[in-house]
């Protein structure tokens, strides 16, 4: 090839490639969603306002604004725009098929596992994050050993460190929020009945037998947190000599509350019992579950301990409880002073987030804690409110651009933006429906 060809062809790769670079930065965050009705969650609602997205984050949001040019701009009117939704606790990408164990990775061997950080293990082209973020959810915590619908309910005393990200990307670095967001404690229960594998049947436990075995549960992640303390101390001693022990690393950020500890729990015993161990190990601790956190709601309070709780469409805790329960209990804490926020607890059911908190409104909770249930309280709860949860300048543009209210089931996601990215909602279920919707009707 002779030079001047040689130049020609440098040149027109240059050229493109100087194009290429110019339309990523056009397109990787510049959009204008205008004439919206828009509830930030920081401040009272915009009408007729328009939010600017630049580089992946929120540029300005108001009445007024000067489009710039090169913006790819959404017309919303009579549409609205809220934050985009925080499912935080699900299995999102740890489980594919519940019934398929090679599909399920959600939970190791042994009692305490917390070097297994559920972002290695997550599965970015699962099919149940298109199904979810659909729903309007654009970020979910991804925890490991957290029981659920997807898991089989199998679960470790400490089952590992429980991952932040978004619903939108190609790998687990694109997906990332927050790699270590809480190490993940499934609280011991008290148990006077187990199934028996080798007749097939349940068997009956004496109190003073259940009580026994929990007592001792219970010291074992006692010794093994103060274990971690001691190997914490060395660690950071000058010219310490040690055998290293990656899961006693792995829980450092615990003892030193550099970590937060999401605690399974829902009976009032767990609940209490897991507190006052948490306030004496001095351990920042998140209640998961929390069916009879209603019970303790005056310690939860005092110890400024937040609750997320389960779906409110279940069977009440005790057989003697109101049917209602679990959809009263949401307002009965938060008007105790406990911070609240709700979660699927697995994936198959996330897609109903939204409904949930609704379930709670329609029972008393008032209906912007309802939202900021799934937007801020849990952006707040793992620290990524100055990121998420609201609609403000200078966070992530996570969003959606709804023809509704989310929290109603019959609202349609038109537009969702994670990221900055105008995001496709197509999904698996959305193919079916279409498919049999339209199918050819057979003359009889």
């Amino acid at each position: 090839m002779n030079r001047s060809r040689c130049l020609r062809v440098f040149a027109f790769f240059l050229t493109a490639m100087v194009a290429a670079v110019a339309l990523n930065a056009q397109t990787a965050g510049d959009y204008a969603v205008t004439h919206a009705k828009i509830f930030t969650l920081a401040g009272p609602p915009i009408e007729d306002g328009t939010v600017l997205i630049h580089d992946g984050k929120i540029a300005a949001i108001g009445t007024g604004i000067t489009i710039p040019a090169g913006a790819q701009v959404i017309d919303a009117k009579g549409l609205q725009v809220y934050p985009g939704l925080f499912d935080s606790v699900t299995q999102m990408g740890l489980s594919e098929i519940s019934a398929v164990r090679s599909t399920v990775d959600s939970t190791e061997t042994g009692s305490f596992n917390p070097d297994v950080v559920a972002a290695t293990a997550i599965l970015p082209s699962s099919a149940h994050i298109p199904v979810t973020r659909a729903a309007g959810i654009t970020a979910v915590v991804a925890a490991p050993a957290s029981g659920g619908f997807d898991s089989g309910g199998a679960s470790n005393l400490v089952g590992g460190q429980a991952s932040a990200v978004h619903l939108a990307g190609w790998t687990i670095d694109d997906m990332l929020i927050k790699k270590h967001a809480a190490m993940v404690v499934d609280w011991p229960s008290l148990e006077l009945r187990s199934f028996d594998f080798s007749t097939f049947s349940m068997k009956e436990k004496s109190f003073a037998d259940a009580k026994k075995e929990y007592d001792k549960q219970i010291n074992q992640l006692a010794d093994y947190v103060e274990q971690a303390r001691h190997y914490s101390q060395v660690q950071g001693a000058a010219n310490a000599s040690f055998q290293r022990d990656v899961k006693l690393e792995a829980m450092g950020p615990v003892v030193r509350a550099e970590m937060l500890l999401l605690v399974f729990a829902d009976k009032e015993r767990q609940i209490r019992d897991a507190v006052d161990f948490c306030d004496k190990q001095k351990l920042k601790m998140i209640l998961a579950g929390g069916a009879e956190a209603w019970k303790a709601k005056d310690l939860l309070r005092s110890k400024n301990v937040p609750v997320i709780l389960g779906p409110t469409l279940g069977e009440p805790p005790q057989e003697d409880d109101p049917y209602d329960r679990l959809m009263t209990q949401p307002e009965e804490l938060r008007a105790a002073g406990v911070k609240i926020a709700f979660a699927s607890f697995d994936n198959s059911f996330a897609r109903r987030l939204g409904q949930q908190a609704a379930n709670a409104v329609a029972h008393g909770l008032p209906y912007d804690e309802g939202l900021k249930a799934v937007t801020l309280y849990p952006a707040q709860m793992f620290g990524l409110e100055g990121q998420l949860g609201t609609l403000e300048t200078g966070k992530i543009a996570d969003l959606i651009v709804t023809n509704g209210d989310p929290l109603d089931v019959t609202t349609d996601v038109r537009y969702l933006f994670i990221k900055g990215q105008l995001t496709s909602t197509e999904n698996k279920q959305k193919d079916l429906y279409e498919k049999y919707r339209n199918r050819p009707k057979v003359a009889h």
